[in-house]
């Protein structure tokens, strides 16, 4: 028998630009009292805004017991990015469980982390709560160093938001020694990835976390493809 997933209603508190392309919401009330993160470094929830049925997932960036902090990457359309561009604060929002993926092996000695501006969010908070060394490739519109601060690589996000990420990734120098590999952005870069791991690098699957956030259509506005796209 298959168990209903809870949900939380939430209230916006706040509503912070951090960019041009990222809005900090901050979500707190009551509702929220039996919510409780996994830990894990890229959990993730699903959203739902008032007006919309349909759920669209964001990284957990923090959350401190009682307040949950999701930073939005926006478009100029979207089911959420319209709502999150506008007066939010007090409205009220339906959250779904966390759940995350990111597992770094025990004894792994170092960790690279690659991905695109829907990427930032969970890059920023694995860099937060993992202490291993970290080599970080990050392609935005524009270097965001406040927000993902250190030794970052930044790569240009082209203005039709075509990635080139899978090309960067093949191209590593790779440490010597036992790691693990995580990245996340657009899904045909993903499975070329996929593929490079597997069959050149040759990794153990528990080795590497490659996801697809969203996915480029020709003419039309990138979807989502996968629960965590921050988007």
């Amino acid at each position: 028998m298959s168990t209903k997933a809870a949900t939380y209603d939430a209230e916006v508190v706040s509503r912070t630009p951090l960019t041009d392309h990222l809005v900090r919401l901050v979500l707190g009330g009551p509702g929220l009292s039996g919510f409780t993160s996994t830990g894990v470094p890229d959990e993730w929830v699903g959203l739902v805004v008032p007006g919309q049925f349909q759920s669209r997932y964001y990284t957990v960036r923090s959350w401190d017991g009682a307040e949950l902090v999701l930073d939005v990457v926006v478009h100029d359309v979207g089911l959420v990015t319209e709502w999150a561009r506008g007066g939010c604060v007090g409205d009220h929002v339906t959250v779904t469980e966390p759940k995350g993926s990111f597992a770094l092996p025990g004894g792994a000695a170092w960790l690279l982390l690659v991905g695109d501006l829907t990427a930032l969010p969970a890059m920023a908070r694995i860099r937060e709560t993992v202490d291993v060394p970290t080599r970080v490739w990050a392609e935005a519109p524009e270097p965001v160093a406040d927000y993902l601060p250190g030794e970052v690589t930044w790569l240009a996000q082209e203005a039709d938001g075509v990635s080139h990420l899978a090309e960067v990734v093949e191209g590593i120098d790779w440490p010597a020694g036992d790691g693990y590999f995580w990245m996340a952005g657009e899904s045909a870069q993903m499975r070329a990835i996929r593929k490079h791991l597997m069959r050149d690098r040759q990794l153990p699957s528990a080795a590497y976390d490659v996801m697809g956030y969203w996915r480029s259509v020709a003419g039309r506005q990138p979807r989502a493809v996968d629960p965590r796209r921050n988007a």
